[in-house]
């Protein structure tokens, strides 16, 4: 039997999980959609279960692979906000998948905008517009600061 070339997407948004095979006109030949609950990271805020999350995105695609009908030809993720985890060498999670809802230090914030002429001046400069967490250069400089083990 021939199987029919298919697009794995997994679509990780803030509520829902999805994983949807579109063949090569774009039609969904399969979705599975899944609610990861929330855990809390370092400092009580609600992130993303990364394990959680990382052993059904594995369950998913391994089970798409057997699948009788399917060939995987291409695999594809998108999420929402600034996400993303910070890995060591080896490919491991150094940090929780932060919440972009995280607040946002403000003393450290008042240090950064001050060390780059203001934040108004900043975000005309950069066309990056005082965003908190949702920046994820600004998640970098709070890790830099706040979490330099993670540096290194």
């Amino acid at each position: 039997m021939e199987r029919t070339p298919v697009i794995a997407i997994f679509d990780i948004g803030k509520t829902n999980k999805k994983l949807f095979c579109f063949d090569e006109y774009y039609k969904i030949l399969h979705e599975q959609q899944v609610h990861v609950a929330e855990i809390t990271d370092e400092d009580g805020d609600p992130c993303e279960d990364l394990e959680k999350l990382t052993v059904w995105i594995t369950k998913s695609i391994e089970s798409m692979m057997r699948h009788p009908t399917f060939e995987i030809r291409a695999v594809n993720f998108c999420s929402y906000g600034a996400s993303f985890v910070h890995l060591d060498e080896n490919g491991k999670p150094l940090t929780p998948l932060y919440n972009y809802l995280k607040p946002f230090p403000p003393d450290l914030s008042k240090k950064f905008y001050g060390e780059h002429g203001g934040a108004i001046s900043f975000s005309m400069i950069t066309a990056s517009p005082v965003l908190g967490s949702l920046n994820s250069g600004m998640q970098l400089y709070r890790l830099k600061y706040l979490r330099p083990e993670v540096e290194q």
